[in-house]
C-alpha cells in the first residue's frame, strides 16, 4: 500500500482556517492520518459518501475517545444498532418535517421579531451574540421543555464545543464540559422527575417516553449522553447557519439584495450557506473491518474523520466551491451528514434558518457588513462567524 499518507496541519490551524489544508488533501492525500487525533482524515466527496453509507464497512464510532468522553454513553451519534434505533426513537418524533411545520412559525417568529425591534433603532450589532446565537438557543430550550435561562444554554453549548473539539485529549480541555455535564444532571434531574410521573408535549418528555412502553420510560443514563448531543448541535448549527449565509450573502452585496427585494429566495440562500460553511465540519465513523478508501487501507477499529466541510466544497462535485454563490446548480451537500446517522434536526433547523433569515432582511434596511470590524469566523468540527458586525439604515 506505499507509505500511509499524513496530514502536515495543526488543530490550531484547522481552528483559523481548514479550507486550504482540506483543499491540499483532497489534491494530494484524499485519506490521511492524523497523529495528533490517532484518526484518519477523508475530504473528498466521494470518499465521505462512502464512510457516510456504507453500513457493513463503517458504523457510529462506538470507541471514540473525544466524543464518548464529553456527551457519555450511549450517545446518538456513535452507538449502533440496535441502542441507536431506540435512541432515534426518543430523538426523532418531534423532529419530523409535519411536527415541525405544525410549531415552527410560531415558535421562531416571534423570537426574531423581538429581539430585531430592539435592535433596529440603533443601526449596528454584533449579529451572532445579539441575535442569532440567543434565538437558536432560546428556540431550542423551548422545544425541549428544559425551563433554562437563554445565557445558561449558551454556556453549556460553548463548553461542549470546547470539550468535543479537544481532539488531542488534554484534560485542561475537558474542564468546562465537565462542569457543564454536573450543571446539567443538578438542573434537569427534577425536570426529568415531573415528566416520568407527568408526561407533557415537550421534546424531553418524548426523549423520556417515545417508542416506550406506558409507564416504563427510559433511563436517564440513556437520556442525558444524547440531550448533550441535541444542546450542542441542535442550539449551535442553526444560529450558526444564519451567520454563515448573511456572512455570504453580504459579502456579494448584489445577491443579498436579490433576497431582500424576493424573501422566496431564503431557503436556497440557507442552503447554499450550509454547504459554504458546514456549521458541523467533520463526521466521526469507525471502520467496521478493513477497508479501502480512495487507494489507502483502513484497519478495523480505526476512527474515521467524514471531512463534510471538505466535502462540500469538493471541486469534483461543486465548480468554484470556496465561493458562496446563490446561484450555485442545486446539488446534495453533506453539513447534516449522510446515511443511518443523518441528522435527526436538519427539517428543524433548516426552517429556523429560513425564518430568522426572512424577518433579518425586513427588519434591517441597508444592512451591510461593517467596514471598520470584519467577521471573525473560526473553527473546524464546528466552523462559523464567531463575531459578525454589521450596519443598517437606522
Amino acid at each position: 500500500m506505499g507509505t500511509t499518507p499524513q496530514v502536515n496541519f495543526t488543530p490550531e490551524e484547522l481552528d483559523l482556517d481548514p479550507y486550504p489544508h482540506y483543499a491540499q488533501l483532497r489534491a494530494e492525500a484524499p485519506v490521511a492520518w492524523a497523529a495528533w487525533g490517532g484518526v484518519w482524515f477523508v475530504t473528498r466527496w466521494d470518499a465521505c459518501l462512502q464512510v457516510g453509507t456504507d453500513a457493513d464497512a463503517f458504523r457510529g464510532a462506538e470507541r471514540h475517545p473525544t466524543l464518548n468522553r464529553v456527551f457519555g454513553t450511549p450517545n446518538v451519534l456513535t452507538t449502533i444498532d440496535p441502542a441507536h434505533r431506540d435512541l432515534r426513537q426518543a430523538v426523532d418524533p418531534r423532529l419530523r418535517p409535519r411536527q415541525v411545520n405544525g410549531y415552527i412559525d410560531d415558535l421562531v417568529r416571534p423570537l426574531a421579531r423581538a429581539r430585531l425591534a430592539e435592535l433596529a433603532p440603533r443601526g449596528a450589532s454584533e449579529l451572532m451574540g445579539e441575535l442569532l446565537e440567543p434565538v437558536s438557543v432560546h428556540a431550542l430550550g423551548e422545544l425541549l421543555g428544559l425551563g433554562v435561562d437563554d445565557d445558561t444554554l449558551r454556556w453549556w453549548f460553548h463548553e461542549l464545543n470546547v470539550g468535543v473539539s479537544n481532539v488531542e485529549a488534554t484534560p485542561a480541555g475537558f474542564v468546562g464540559a465537565d462542569a457543564v455535564t454536573r450543571e446539567i444532571e443538578e438542573r434537569l434531574d427534577p425536570v426529568l422527575d415531573r415528566l416520568e410521573r407527568r408526561p407533557d408535549d415537550s421534546m424531553l418528555s418524548h426523549m423520556l417516553h417515545g417508542g416506550r412502553p406506558e409507564g416504563d420510560p427510559r433511563d436517564r443514563a440513556h437520556i442525558y449522553p444524547s440531550l448533550k448531543v441535541i444542546l450542542l448541535g441542535g442550539m449551535q448549527e442553526p444560529g450558526h447557519a444564519v451567520g454563515s449565509t448573511l456572512l455570504g450573502l453580504l459579502g456579494r452585496p448584489e445577491q443579498y439584495a436579490r433576497v431582500v427585494q424576493d424573501p422566496s429566495l431564503a431557503p436556497d440562500a440557507v442552503t447554499e450557506g450550509l454547504r459554504w460553511i458546514a456549521p458541523i465540519g467533520t463526521v466521526e465513523r469507525q471502520a467496521t473491518r478493513d477497508v479501502e478508501v480512495e487507494g489507502t487501507l483502513i484497519r478495523e477499529g480505526d476512527i474515521v474523520l467524514a471531512a463534510v466541510a471538505s466535502a462540500n466544497r469538493d471541486e469534483r462535485r461543486f465548480e468554484q466551491g470556496d465561493r458562496y454563490d446563490l446561484d450555485r446548480e442545486r446539488r446534495s451537500h453533506m453539513a447534516f451528514g449522510k446515511g443511518a446517522h443523518f441528522c435527526s434536526g436538519h427539517f428543524f433547523s433548516r426552517q429556523l434558518e429560513r425564518i430568522v433569515l426572512e424577518e433579518v432582511v425586513s427588519a434591517l434596511p441597508g444592512l451591510h457588513l461593517d467596514p471598520e470590524r470584519p467577521a471573525v469566523v473560526r473553527g473546524w468540527a464546528f466552523r462559523a462567524p464567531r463575531e459578525l458586525h454589521v450596519r443598517w439604515n437606522a
